[in-house]
């Protein structure tokens, strides 16, 4: 049975329709790094060392990158009230995993299933913001589309920071408030109008892998490297800087190490603000000049032990972060087919999480050999290595600006 009607949703599309898809976006994605600033304290419950810490990790963007792969056109076979009501589902059953935790098995599991539910919220929830919107707030969707990719990831630390340092039962606290924020979110999502034209209501969805559409290709590439980067930065900061912070920088207040994440991803929204102050083609390697200085004072806080330098790396780098993802989503979704909308956006998530596992699980395997400050001096040098080459080849007169031109 399918559903017919237009491109746009069949009732009138209202402001509030795409605030609420954004506040889904938000919790479901605020899920996905809840865990950051507790993992010390799973590490002395349970005990294991920094490089799980890193293997747990990368099980979540194995799980996004799984669903991205494997479903990422599934919004638009369909619909995208179906898979955001999917997504807080396996949200839920994430939190319960983490609340009830019984050893690493769980932590595993919660992990996983946690990526699962990115992986359906990223490329669904991205386009329905955007569509869900008044032709009037349209520019206003985009811009929080990707803010509450960003806040929503930002968020999750701060509040399990916050209520681990400061209200009872820390490894279990954080984890039910978030599932009263996911109750809230099912009823929204419950009320949000369809915009698919024809969404598929039975049978099983078809696995296939996103495709990237001809008309998006010679943009996707420079897009695509600008979001791995980006997204690697991320990576580093939410894996293992608040163990860093622990350990060489004698941070144990949970909810600073929680701030110091959220700044990062704070810095991100705040650039991308300034998009709109920039045309696509300039916002994209000025993102990757700032993630070059970024991790070069990511680096130093390392080598000098210094927590403000460390906070500076994480603005800088969040803001340059912030102009490059949004630019590379305006210039995906710009140039992407209507019906191919939702596994184009799936595509680019895929590269983007890439950049967060990979490069994190290889700081992981160093830190058994190195440390944990070696391990990240190693990672810094290559992400600056990477932004700077992205930089080059994105810049005006480079291959990938010239793409972005025509």
């Amino acid at each position: 049975m399918t559903t017919t009607g237009t491109s746009r949703a069949a009732r009138p599309a209202r402001s509030w329709h795409y605030l609420a898809a954004a506040y889904v976006f938000t919790v479901g994605m605020a899920g996905t790094t809840l865990p950051t600033p507790l993992y010390g304290l799973y590490q002395e419950e349970i005990g294991f060392s920094s490089f799980v810490v890193t293997v747990v990790f990368a099980t979540y963007a194995a799980g996004v990158i799984a669903v991205l792969a494997l479903l990422g056109g599934v919004s638009d076979q369909r619909g995208r009230r179906p898979v955001l009501l999917a997504a807080l589902v396996l949200s839920m059953a994430s939190a319960l995993c983490f609340a009830f935790e019984t050893g690493l098995p769980a932590l595993f599991a919660g992990r996983v299933l946690s990526g699962f539910s990115a992986g359906l919220l990223t490329g669904a929830a991205t386009v329905a913001v955007m569509e869900l919107a008044p032709a009037a707030s349209r520019a206003r969707a985009a811009f929080a589309a990707t803010a509450a990719n960003m806040g929503g990831l930002g968020c999750g630390p701060l509040l399990a920071g916050v209520l681990a340092q400061y209200a009872p039962a820390p490894l279990r606290t954080p984890y039910l408030v978030h599932l009263g924020l996911l109750v809230v979110a099912v009823a929204l999502t419950a009320l949000l109008p369809e915009t698919v034209r024809r969404a598929r209501s039975t049978g099983w969805p078809r696995p296939r892998a996103p495709r990237v559409p001809r008309e998006v290709r010679s943009v996707f590439a420079p897009a695509a490297l600008a979001g791995f980067t980006g997204f690697a930065l991320f990576g580093l900061f939410t894996s293992v800087a608040p163990t860093f912070m622990a350990r060489e920088l004698a941070v144990s207040n949970l909810a600073v190490a929680g701030a110091v994440v959220f700044s990062a991803f704070a810095s991100s929204t705040v650039g991308q603000l300034l998009v709109d102050r920039l045309s696509v083609v300039r916002a994209l390697p000025a993102g990757c000049v700032l993630l070059v200085a970024g991790m070069a004072l990511i680096g130093a806080s390392l080598l000098a032990h210094s927590l403000p330098l460390l906070v500076a790396g994480a603005v800088v780098g969040g803001v340059g972060q912030g102009l490059a993802f949004r630019a590379g989503i305006a210039a995906v979704s710009g140039r992407a087919p209507e019906d191919h909308r939702g596994e184009t956006m799936s595509a680019f998530f895929v590269a983007a999480y890439l950049g967060i596992s990979l490069p994190v699980v290889g700081v992981g395997a160093l830190t058994v050999a190195m440390g944990l400050r070696g391990a990240g001096l190693v990672f810094t040098g290559c992400g600056m290595a990477v932004a700077l080459f992205a930089a080059l080849w994105l810049r005006p007169g480079g291959a990938g600006g010239r793409a972005l031109r025509e």
